[in-house]
């Protein structure tokens, strides 16, 4: 299977988790340094896929992802946690159980892929 099927094929099979993830993330948001829920939430997925999470200034999460051949090449993924003091005006299901805290600028998105 050329590369850029077999990528596809993956994105699609992850996809259900990636919008759970996402949707338990933006309903659940919390301010800057205080992500604790949402860094436990992290980990224990993290955990699910095989990883092994720690972590470091309280709410980040650091996971080591290796390939066939870690000496070869090193790539950094980084995403926040945090969300923003803003009230969120919409009805959707998993909008925030928090008033006046959102995920109003996409952390909950790529922390989720």
């Amino acid at each position: 299977m050329p590369q850029i099927e077999e990528i596809k094929k993956l994105a699609q099979e992850f996809l259900p988790d990636v919008i759970r993830i996402r949707r338990h993330i933006h309903a659940n948001p919390e301010l800057s340094f205080y992500e604790e829920n949402t860094a436990q939430f992290v980990e224990e997925e993290l955990r699910k896929i095989g990883l092994k999470p720690f972590r470091m200034a309280n709410t980040g999460v650091i996971a080591l992802l290796e390939g066939e051949n870690p000496a070869k090449k090193t790539i950094a993924l980084r995403s926040e946690l945090d969300a923003l003091p803003i009230l969120e005006k919409t009805a959707a299901e998993y909008k925030s159980v928090h008033e006046g805290i959102m995920h109003a600028c996409g952390h909950d998105v790529h922390t989720s892929s």
